[in-house]
């Protein structure tokens, strides 16, 4: 609530600029004395207390004016116990489901920065839906704490104690009663503090007035941990730097399975094939094949940056990565042993927030090991990509995982598995239906077993689609691609006879 404490205190009713409603009528629809539809049916007045309807009828899970709220009672910051039995539900409906309904799923996936989130529900559901959306990859950095009590215990907690960043509450309140206690919160808020509304009158007045009075948002069912995660983000997005990458992190479930040949390939087939600017982002300091693979070898490296991650902008950023095409930028690795790579998961975590700000895909190519770092990375990932082998190794190293990203992320897609090397001659296999039953979904693609393909690919330092644009391995990085961008292969124009004989 951007400058709450003035804001609130005003108390101006809407000023009849409403075409179909005059001054005296919004104020008596605001404070619960009629409804719009009866003052459009005949000006008479209604006895305070009546229930107002609105656009939920009978099944609205509040009244226009509720029992009055229990005395706020202190409780610790997280009431875990509280939602313990709403938790798993909540958190086991897929993205489009709702509490209450269905919902639209066009949500950011820029993280929300460090900030403090106090949340005041008067539904267990509610909190618990909320305490879900706290668990999502995109408000790893925010500390959020859930209560119950609504706008009382918000009131009451906040007397002796400085407010966050933010404030949700839920209140089935309308009218008189639901300013007073506004008014009385704005006496209690910092403000910088921005607040949403939880509520359940879909009334285009009272978001006015709430608006009016310098209440950030206001949100009504039906809702999911993502419309939550949207709000949040949508007012705290950095507005100097708002365009974030989406980040695409490819690993395999063991050495050796071919994972960086599929990112390196999928990445080609990303710009050249959906003409989309990308970064590749070579992770595996020390073995890394980027720049052997796209035949680059650059001065500086990642290793470079990782160094001093707090000095990296823009321009060293820029100076840093090397343009393999005109969409396609590389972050190589250094692929040395002379120095022992040790850099915490904060220091990866800066860089590759600064290289999303470069376009609008990045693809990282993890290595085959599990540090703190990996971990996170691969969890923060927008889309993630695991290559497997059709041995058991791969199988249970993939359902490992895949349990792990699909607990973390609920909020997700699932990871789109590869299988890679499929069809080896003389070597038994894993079927893969016996793969798509213990993943729980089928393989995204299936790429055949080419040595000669692809060994002389990587010796002349090209991609697949360089070398042969007709074969199904090429075909394949193309629909991966596709898939992980959400965007569709650009036709290329087709060359007349005349041009074909001249080179053209």
């Amino acid at each position: 609530m951007t400058d709450a404490s003035r804001a609130m205190k005003q108390d101006p009713f809407l000023d009849g600029d409403d075409p179909f409603l005059d001054a005296a009528d919004v104020e008596r629809l605001l404070l619960g004395e009629a409804t719009r539809e009866e003052m459009n049916r005949a000006p008479a007045r209604q006895a305070p207390g009546e229930d107002i309807a609105d656009d939920f009828g009978d099944d609205d899970p509040f009244l226009s004016d509720p029992e009055p709220a229990p005395a706020p009672v202190r409780q610790e910051r997280v009431v875990d116990p509280v939602f313990e039995d709403l938790q798993e539900e909540v958190a086991s409906m897929s993205v489009g489901e709702s509490l209450y309904g269905e919902v639209d799923n066009d949500v950011s996936d820029q993280p929300v920065p460090r900030i403090s989130v106090g949340a005041f529900c008067e539904r267990p559901e509610t909190g618990a839906l909320i305490h879900n959306a706290a668990n999502d990859r995109r408000l790893a950095k925010a500390h959020v704490t859930v209560e119950l009590g609504g706008l009382p215990a918000a009131i009451e907690r906040y007397h002796d104690e400085t407010t966050p960043n933010l404030l949700i509450i839920e209140s089935g309140m309308r009218g008189r009663g639901l300013f007073d206690q506004l008014e009385e919160l704005a006496g209690v808020c910092d403000p910088d503090t921005k607040v949403i509304i939880v509520g359940a009158a879909n009334d285009i007045s009272l978001y006015r007035e709430l608006m009016k009075r310098g209440v950030s948002e206001y949100l009504v069912p039906p809702m999911t941990p993502m419309h939550v995660i949207r709000t949040i983000s949508e007012l705290f997005l950095d507005p100097d730097q708002p365009f974030a990458g989406k980040t695409i992190a490819f690993i395999g479930a063991k050495g050796g399975v071919g994972s960086s040949t599929i990112a390196h390939n999928c990445t080609w087939a990303m710009t050249e094939g959906m003409q989309s600017d990308a970064v590749l982002v070579d992770l595996d300091l020390s073995f890394g094949t980027a720049g052997l693979d796209f035949n680059q070898d650059p001065a500086q490296t990642l290793g470079d940056a990782l160094a001093e991650p707090d000095r990296l902008d823009d321009a060293l950023l820029d100076r840093l990565l090397v343009r393999c095409t005109d969409r396609l930028s590389l972050f190589s690795a250094p692929a040395t042993l002379d120095k022992e790579w040790d850099f915490n998961a904060q220091d990866y975590e800066t860089v590759l927030e600064k290289v999303r700000r470069q376009a609008p895909y990045v693809a990282l190519d993890l290595p085959h090991m599990w540090t703190p770092w990996v971990k996170q990375t691969l969890l923060g990932a927008d889309q993630v990509v695991v290559t497997v082998a059709p041995d058991l190794a791969s199988l249970r190293n993939a359902k490992n995982l895949f349990d792990l990203v699909a607990g973390a992320r609920p909020n997700d897609e699932p990871p789109r598995v590869v299988i890679n090397m499929a069809g080896m001659p003389k070597r038994p296999e894993i079927p893969i239906k016996d793969f798509a039953e213990a993943l729980g979904t089928p393989p995204t693609l299936v790429l055949p077993f080419e040595p000669q393909l692809f060994g002389k690919a990587a010796n002349n330092g090209q991609m697949i689609t360089e070398l042969d644009p007709k074969s199904k391995a090429a075909e394949g990085f193309s629909h991966l691609a596709s898939l992980v961008s959400g965007r569709t292969p650009v036709a290329m124009p087709k060359r007349s006879f005349i041009s074909k004989l001249f080179g053209g």
